[in-house]
């Protein structure tokens, strides 16, 4: 029987005497167990990658990894302060200069990203406090780690989006990547607008995917979104005049106060989301037009919503209260268990709708139908 003493990467403390037994991976089962952690690789101590059970002789001092590259443990005696540094949950990168420190598991996320050819280009793995030497840069990396940490992609002011783009790709991270071409391409034909006739601001963001994009406050005026993913999008207070969300997916999504004027969302989905406060009433005398959109359970509360297209549309459960729908034309429309109170419903169209368990309550004007409902 062969037995092995088992480290932790880049320590030479705390170890462990195990038995060798079974394969590679009954190995690393044990060596997890035993050292509380999840252990990927074993190294040798010239740092050889061991990938068979069969090169491990008896008493070989072994050193367990998470999937990072091995770390001498020699530099284990090396510390800021003087003072030998233990196994810890945290781990420091040195991007650039700059040192960042997070757990453990993104740290060695980002490192098993890294291309695989990347320690073999440079001798020095770590600088002489242990961190890893990686050379990007610092300013662009930021906004990598932080989406790591909390799955939000936030970008300061003054931070070139092409940047972080590149440090995306570099490590491998394809949905940020994604989210960041998108974000460029939005950006540049904003910046674009000032110098363009209205003629031409039909700027086609149709089928791209925008889920759980940030684009509050933003000017969005004239964009074509049909058919794009926008659910579960902030964007309250956005200005969306005369946009087409055609057979776009709102659901989720949060729309408080956005300026919807003459939008067209034919046949959109929006199951769920919040259009509280919202504009769709245009001077001009242009008409939004949401026939036959999804909006069951939406929450349309306090919206200006004259003279808007809701026929055959579904607002099963949705909230309407305060809601102004002078001359909207509701034919056809599923208002099943809807709260229309307090609305005015002046000259509104209800021909054939269903209003089955809805509310009429403290309506502003009295209610009339030239035909019965469903």
């Amino acid at each position: 029987m062969r037995r092995v003493t088992l480290f932790v990467n880049g320590t030479s403390k705390n170890g462990k005497v195990v038995a060798v037994y079974g394969t590679l991976a009954d190995l690393l089962s044990v060596a997890s167990n035993k050292l509380g952690i999840k252990a990927c690789n074993l190294y040798n101590g010239k740092g050889g990658l061991i990938d068979d059970i069969a090169l491990i002789r008896d008493d070989d001092v072994l050193y367990v990894s998470e999937g990072d590259p091995f770390v001498d443990p020699q530099n284990d005696v090396k510390a800021t302060d003087g003072l030998p540094r233990a196994h810890t949950d945290w781990l420091t990168l040195n991007i650039g200069g700059r040192l960042f420190t997070t757990t453990r598991p993104i740290g060695i996320s980002l490192l098993i990203l890294l291309p695989s050819t990347f320690f073999d280009v440079w001798g020095n793995k770590q600088d002489e406090h242990g961190a890893y030497l990686i050379d990007r840069s610092p300013e662009y990396f930021e906004p990598i780690l932080n989406y790591l940490r909390h799955g939000q992609l936030i970008i300061n002011e003054g931070i070139n989006l092409l940047g972080v783009l590149e440090e995306a790709r570099f490590f491998g991270i394809e949905q940020l990547a994604d989210q960041l071409e998108v974000a460029i391409k939005v950006t540049n034909s904003w910046t674009t607008l000032p110098s363009l006739d209205n003629a031409l601001l039909n700027i086609r963001c149709s089928g791209l995917n925008f889920s759980g994009a940030d684009l509050s406050r933003l000017d969005l005026r004239y964009i074509n979104f049909k058919m794009a993913n926008l659910s579960r999008c902030n964007l309250t207070h956005a200005n969306l005049c005369c946009s087409n969300l055609e057979r776009a997916d709102l659901s989720g999504a949060n729309l408080d106060g956005a300026n919807l004027q003459g939008v067209k969302m034919l046949c959109s989905n929006a199951e769920g989301a919040s259009l509280k406060g919202c504009n769709f009433e245009d001077p001009s005398g242009l008409k939004a037009n949401l026939e036959g959109a999804n909006l069951k359970g939406v929450d349309m509360e306090g919206s200006q919503m004259t003279g808007i297209n809701l026929r055959v549309a579904t607002l099963k459960n949705a909230k309407l209260k305060n809601c102004n729908l002078r001359g909207a034309t509701l034919a056809g429309t599923d208002l099943e268990n809807c709260d229309l109170s307090g609305c005015d419903l002046q000259e509104a169209n209800l021909r054939g709708s269903n209003v089955k368990g809805a509310i009429f309550e403290e309506m502003l004007t009295a209610l009339h139908m030239s035909q019965s409902v469903r």
